[in-house]
């Protein structure tokens, strides 16, 4: 598949707190970083997402008296998997992992600042109505199909690919450039998804174009 100039690739959440011996550790979660930088010079448009939560997030558990992380509650746009407190703005948890090389990136997307509401996906909050701003910025740049990397597969990184259908961008999920979470059936859940919503899912390998030689 060629890569061409209206084409972008979505880095997502590559954060100490989501790599190993950070506070909500994705398992070989730094194991993206080779897959990102091999497939990045395919494209001459990058964004970063970067969690951003504010002390006290209603989305961590420690916010609940008497939740554990991964429980679920119900709040008022729907269902909540509780998280460990992660990401939290200004921490070191929520840098970017060190090994991350991409300053050719064009925009780094910060979300989940709102207290109230957790936003998964890179185009919408939780609510699956508020947006982030994205969808407007790839409009304006005439981006008309997304390439998604990064953390975690099957919640940020799927999320933020069935959302991009939703609003008619193709998209294409680089699968070793991703590591997953797998909660309690996460990863066939949002397969299962996919297939229904037309999201595809390869390889870096299955890419060409800007900076290749094939």
């Amino acid at each position: 598949m060629r890569i061409d100039e209206h084409d972008v690739l979505i880095v997502t959440d590559v954060q100490n707190d989501f790599c190993p011996g950070g506070a909500l550790a994705v398992a070989d979660g730094d194991a993206v970083i080779d897959s990102i930088h091999r497939v990045a010079p395919h494209f001459e448009h990058i964004v970063l997402t970067q969690d951003w939560h504010p002390a006290h997030h209603t989305s961590f558990a420690s916010a609940h008296p008497g939740k554990q992380p991964f429980e679920q509650i119900e709040l008022s746009y729907g269902t909540q998997t509780l998280w460990p407190e992660h990401c939290i703005q200004e921490s070191k948890g929520a840098e970017f992992r060190a090994a991350l090389h991409l300053p050719q990136a064009e925009l780094i997307l910060r979300k989940g600042f709102d207290p109230q509401i957790d936003s998964y996906s890179a185009f919408f909050e939780n609510d699956r109505i508020t947006p982030t701003g994205l969808s407007g910025y790839l409009h304006e740049r005439k981006l008309t199909r997304v390439f998604l990397t990064g953390l975690a597969y099957d919640f940020c990184v799927g999320y933020s690919a069935l959302d991009a259908r939703r609003l008619g961008l193709p998209a294409f999920v680089l699968r070793d450039a991703c590591r997953a979470i797998n909660l309690n059936g996460s990863i066939a859940r949002m397969e299962a998804n996919f297939a229904k919503a037309g999201v595809t899912v390869i390889e870096v390998g299955a890419l060409s174009g800007r900076g290749s030689a094939t």
